[in-house]
Parts: structure tokens; C-alpha cells; sequence
């Protein structure tokens, strides 16, 4: 087999490969004759067609079948003889099939770059360092209760935290906007849901009043022709309700899994899920620092493939977060939104890739049984989810995934200049913002 590179241009690769013509003919041959013993043809007893009528009949469908299938293997066969590392499939040109000749054709690909990594002494890191303390844990357990609160109609006036429903009608120099109106709706003040000024106006109505709001949209509000502008909305009030607060029984531990061991029981659970929420983000958080400066000291030129790979990974990831299911075409969605992003990400599984290779890491077996223990922990039955992990080749390498990232980020952390940063529960649960590409 003959191979030569045509070109080579940044990561794009054009290779001309020929295959030598009896490659091709001795396996056309073959399956011809193996087609003897088969076919049925008119005229002929079944497993006695002469060769040549076998070939009249089938000899074009079955050459363009071996061709299809050496080109596919003399590709993999020749980027193997150039010390190739091809991204995504080649695209395919000027093929020569002619019987009798050598089989020549172009495949035109790209490759992934090579990574001159930088110094990790170069690294510097902020480690969240936070301890969870009581009053998190009353903090958490009111919002709970908050979640299964009940709202109780009433005829006093309206108070921060109490529902009102309420009809409204917004207007911008006498003229109804978009979106400015609504009836019957539930608005509990206190709860920055609409502009300034709205909620506070409220304060103090009670059932049956009707009121005008004098207002101003932000200056940064999301729709360009309201930014900054005066507005008013005629208010109707339907109705007052305050918030009843669940007690702490028996029947609101059960609503959170809790069927024995009352409140103690349901406070260790609490304590529980949040140093695990607490584990989990910091051990993000570091990670996604010491991502951030992998991505910084090291400029990688990426395949456009690998681009286009991101971006069609990130339209379905967006898609899925909004329900939008196979009602909704990925390719509808502008690839300009996702640039950015897919090409940070490309970049960094080059760069932690390079990592991986260069320190010859492999999944640690045990931190893969640790996590996969961690994540069956908060199922009924842990053992089942443990052992459906180990059986789904997918799933268990998706884990080895998480674990080999995080000895990346433990590698880089051993020669980083690391520092601590003390953060409270909620500021260290809360994700860093996300970094521009």
C-alpha cells in the first residue's frame, strides 16, 4: 500500500493512499464465488451459476461494497504507518476505482494538536476551606419548611412574606406593553419576583383594593424598549394570605424520607446531605479553578471537528435542561451561542488529556468504588444501584471520567502554590462564575 501525504496545513492533513489493484480483485473474487453456491438465477440449478453470469449480475454492487470496505480499513491501516491521530472521520475524495488498476483515492482529515504543557509550578489556587455550623443546618431546615408551606386567606392588610393575588394591568404613556398584564395572580411580596417597586407598593392593601403603581423598568431590564422607562400598573387586589409554616411532626419528616427516628433522626439526615452537598461543591469548585488556570497557561490550536463536537453535545444539553425532547431540532439553534464554550471545553480535554499522558495516570480503582458508593448512598437500596453501576460499562466509565479529573486536578494541585480561602456554606456551595472562553 502506498501512502503520501499531500498536504499539511495547521491540523488539516490530506493523505493519498493507493491500494494495489489484486487487494481488490481477489476479494471481489472471492465473494463471488462464495455467490455461486447461492444465488438463484433463471435458467440455472442453485449452487451452479457459472462465475462469470455471477458476475454479469452482481459483480458492480459487490466491487462497491469491497471498495467501501478498503477504503475504511487502508484508511485506519495507513494513518497507523504515519504515526497519525486523526479527529472524527476523514472526508473522502477523488477515488479512482477502475478494474485491473490500483485503487487511489484522497482522505482529508484533521488531527489533534500537540500539547507543549506549561509549568504547573506556574499555577496558583484559592481552596475553599469552610465548616458547616448549626445555624447552616436551622438555615436549611427553615427552608424546607418554607417549601411545604401553606398560604391561609385572610382580611388583614398585607405584610412582607404574605400572598396576594392580585389583577394588574401595566401601561406605558396610556399604552398597554406586552407582557405588562396578568389575572389572578399569585405574587408573594418580599420575593423580588417583579421590578422595583412593585412588591413594596403593595405592602399594606388588602382585599378588594385597587391601587396604581407609578414605576420604572431598570435600566438593564431584558427587553430593549421598556430599559429605563416610566411606566404604571393598575393593580386589583383578589385576595390576602398569610404563610402557616408545617410543624415539625412526624408527617413533615415523612414528606423528606424520614419514617423513624422523629426529629433527631430527620436533623442527622439534613446534616448529612449537606456535607455531602458541601463536599461535592467545593471538590467541584477546586476543580473547575484548576481547570481555569490549565486553560490560561496553555494555547492549544483546536480541530474544528473537535469544535463542532462541543457545540452539538451543548444545543442537546440545552435542550434536555428545557424539556425540549425530539420535538425540537438541535440544527435550529445558532452555533454562535455555543462557540465559546465548546471551544474551551475542546481545549481543555487536549489539555487534560496531555496530562493524563505525560503523568501515565489511570482511574484509581478505589476513589471509582468511593464515588460510585456515594452516589448509590442517597438511593433505598444502595447495593442495587452499586452493582448496576459495575454492570453498565457506560456508566462505570463516565465515573472513571469524574475520578481521572480529579487526579488531574490533585496532580496539578501537588505543584500549584495553593492557598485557602474561608467561605461560609452558602458562598462555598454556590457556584465560582463561569470563566469567559
Amino acid at each position: 500500500m502506498q501512502v503520501s501525504i499531500e498536504s499539511s496545513t495547521g491540523l488539516e492533513r490530506q493523505l493519498k493512499i493507493g491500494v494495489p489493484a489484486d487487494r481488490i480483485e481477489k476479494e471481489v473474487t472471492e465473494r463471488l464465488q462464495k455467490a455461486t453456491k447461492t444465488v438463484k438465477i433463471a435458467g440455472f440449478r442453485k449452487g451452479k451459476v457459472p462465475l462469470k453470469v455471477v458476475k454479469q449480475q452482481y459483480g458492480k454492487g459487490v466491487r462497491q461494497e469491497v471498495v467501501g470496505e478498503v477504503v475504511n480499513s487502508s484508511f485506519y491501516e495507513a494513518i497507523k504507518q504515519e504515526d497519525l491521530h486523526p479527529v472524527g472521520q476523514p472526508r473522502i475524495d477523488d477515488v479512482t476505482d477502475t478494474e485491473g488498476q490500483d485503487l487511489e483515492y484522497i482522505a482529508v482529515f484533521e488531527v489533534y494538536p500537540e500539547v507543549a504543557l506549561a509549568d504547573l509550578s506556574k499555577v496558583s489556587i484559592a481552596r475553599p476551606v469552610t465548616d458547616l455550623n448549626d445555624s447552616d443546618v436551622e438555615t436549611m431546615i427553615e427552608v424546607l419548611r418554607n417549601q411545604q408551606a401553606s398560604f391561609e386567606v385572610t382580611e388583614k392588610a398585607a405584610e412582607d412574606g404574605d400572598q396576594v393575588n392580585i389583577d394588574y394591568v401595566g401601561t406605558q404613556k396610556k399604552v398597554e406593553f406586552p407582557g405588562g398584564s396578568a389575572e389572578a395572580q399569585d405574587l408573594i411580596l418580599g420575593s423580588n419576583s417583579m421590578i422595583p417597586g412593585f412588591e413594596d407598593g403593595l405592602v399594606g392593601v388588602s382585599a378588594g383594593d385597587e391601587t396604581v403603581l407609578k414605576l420604572k423598568f431598570p435600566k438593564d431590564y431584558h427587553a430593549e424598549e421598556l430599559k429605563g422607562k416610566a411606566v404604571q400598573f393598575a393593580v386589583k387586589v383578589n385576595s390576602v394570605a398569610v404563610k402557616q409554616m408545617p410543624e415539625m411532626n412526624d408527617e413533615f419528616f415523612k414528606l423528606y424520607g424520614v419514617s423513624e427516628g422523629g426529629e433527631e433522626k430527620f436533623r442527622e439526615d439534613v446534616r448529612n446531605n449537606m456535607e455531602r452537598e458541601l463536599r461535592n461543591a467545593i471538590r467541584n469548585k477546586v476543580k473547575n479553578r484548576v481547570m481555569d488556570q490549565l486553560f490560561d497557561l496553555n494555547k492549544v490550536e483546536l480541530p474544528k471537528a473537535l469544535i463542532s463536537n462541543e457545540i452539538t453535545q451543548l444545543k442537546q444539553q440545552m435542550i434536555q435542561q428545557f424539556g425540549g425532547g425530539q420535538q425540537f431540532d438541535p440544527s435550529m439553534l445558532p452555533d454562535e451561542m455555543f462557540t465559546a464554550k465548546a471551544e474551551r471545553r475542546a481545549a481543555l480535554g487536549v489539555i487534560v488529556s496531555e496530562v493524563v499522558k505525560v503523568e501515565e495516570l489511570t482511574p484509581d480503582e478505589d476513589r471509582v468504588r468511593e464515588r460510585i458508593n456515594e452516589i448509590a448512598s442517597t438511593y433505598d437500596q444502595p447495593k442495587e444501584v452499586v452493582d448496576y453501576y459495575y454492570s453498565q460499562q457506560e456508566l462505570l466509565s463516565s465515573v472513571e471520567a469524574v475520578v481521572l479529573e480529579d487526579q488531574v486536578t490533585e496532580l496539578v494541585l501537588s505543584k500549584a502554590t495553593v492557598s485557602e480561602e474561608a467561605l461560609s456554606y452558602e458562598e462555598a456551595i454556590k457556584p465560582d462564575p463561569e470563566a469567559a472562553a
